[in-house]
């Protein structure tokens, strides 16, 4: 246990690696982002499904110029992140989303590198992807070729797997030892994150007493988790809208 965010991410230093979880704003961790916005830490290298909104999630961070590289697999809600990407002030790596969490789990368990079928025949294996763009509009960065390999008779690339040093995950229920239950789309990137790190720090909505979580309910042992930090009720209650839809008014009704 830890007393606040800021305790929790105070030796992050400049130019670490984070794993972050959530999917879209779901899930995200944003007490700890505010916290490590407020450190004023940078060259940050984030690992992210995606990398926030405008002012949501790491766009907070974007937007004070902490991040320096990125590796997710979507970026389109975020214009700040197109602006810093396309003037050169971002390199950015796009990976498949099912590869990346694929190599965020292979950090987790200890395994190196796999190969896959997703992206053969692509740049993704042949390189060239632009990551980071010259001011005068040329690619400073590129992406590079991939080893391939034939298993019976199909030709697969090889991924590399994405340790971190520290990562930030949001949990619905946690206890102290850090046995962790996510809710929906939140548990698609909270526990692969959370296994990929070296140091992971976790958010909790509702603390429990330990024990008061079925085992087979756990989706991610407190082996994974070096830190917890307990959310009050309005920070756990402070989730964001990524895009707010509503019905229109039918003709006919009243």
């Amino acid at each position: 246990m830890v007393t606040d965010a800021a305790a929790a991410v105070a030796d992050i230093p400049s130019g670490a690696r984070i794993a972050a979880g959530g999917f879209g704003i779901s899930g995200i961790p944003s007490v700890l982002i505010d916290a490590i916005a407020a450190l004023g830490i940078r060259d940050l290298e984030v690992y992210s499904n995606n990398c926030g909104t405008d002012g949501q999630g790491l766009g907070k961070l974007l937007e004070r110029g902490q991040i320096r590289r990125v590796v997710a697999s979507y970026v389109g809600e975020n214009k700040e992140f197109a602006r810093q990407y396309l003037a050169g002030e971002l390199e950015v790596e796009l990976t498949p989303q099912g590869t990346l969490a694929e190599r965020l789990r292979a950090a987790g368990v200890g395994v190196p590198a796999f190969y896959t079928r997703t992206g053969v025949g692509t740049q993704v294996e042949q390189g060239g992807l632009p990551w980071r763009y010259a001011p005068d509009g040329s690619v400073a960065v590129s992406s590079p070729p991939k080893p391939t390999a034939e298993f019976d008779g199909r030709t697969y690339l090889l991924e590399r797997a994405l340790p971190a040093d520290f990562a930030i995950v949001r949990a619905w229920k946690g206890d102290r030892h850090g046995n962790l239950v996510f809710r929906k789309a939140a548990r698609n990137f909270n526990p692969l994150c959370a296994m990929a790190a070296d140091i992971t720090i976790a958010e909790v909505e509702h603390l429990v007493e330990p024990g008061d979580i079925d085992p087979d309910s756990v989706h991610l042992p407190g082996i994974y988790v070096d830190r917890v930090v307990v959310l009050t009720p309005q920070q756990a209650s402070d989730k964001g809208i990524e895009r707010l839809t509503t019905r229109g008014h039918v003709r006919g009704e009243s």
